[in-house]
């Protein structure tokens, strides 16, 4: 099979993923948001390895390597809005560097905690 045939066939398993999840969300009327009830459900069958990683592997670096293209229209939205940072921007800029510095922090550390679980070492 063609690699590019295979990564679009890899890619479209992750948007079944989340339209499963979106499906769940509206059947059920839930507050969390059906791409993050398909990434869980997702992750639960990877982590039960009934989905190997290679199946999807090539389609998730694809995504991976062109993510911050999907960051664009976000910083375009923030400029669009900067008189709501004039009065709370002093305000803003710490906790922004707060919660970054956190989200660092802890995703180093579980990364460390799982990496040690499966005595990987990576130099």
């Amino acid at each position: 099979m063609p690699k590019i045939l295979k990564i679009i066939m890899q890619i479209s398993v992750l948007f079944i993923f989340y339209y499963i999840g979106k499906t769940i969300q509206e059947l059920f009327s839930l507050f969390i948001p059906g791409s993050i009830i398909g990434m869980l459900l997702f992750f639960g069958l990877l982590t039960a390895r009934w989905i190997r990683v290679e199946w999807v592997e090539d389609g998730i670096d694809l995504l991976i390597k062109d993510m911050p293209i999907f960051f664009v229209p976000v910083t375009v939205g923030v400029v669009q809005y900067l008189d709501f940072f004039i009065g709370k921007g002093s305000l803003m800029i710490p906790l922004i560097i707060l919660s970054t510095f956190l989200v660092i922090l802890s995703g180093s550390l579980i990364t460390s905690l799982l990496v040690k679980k499966d005595g990987h070492t990576y130099e």
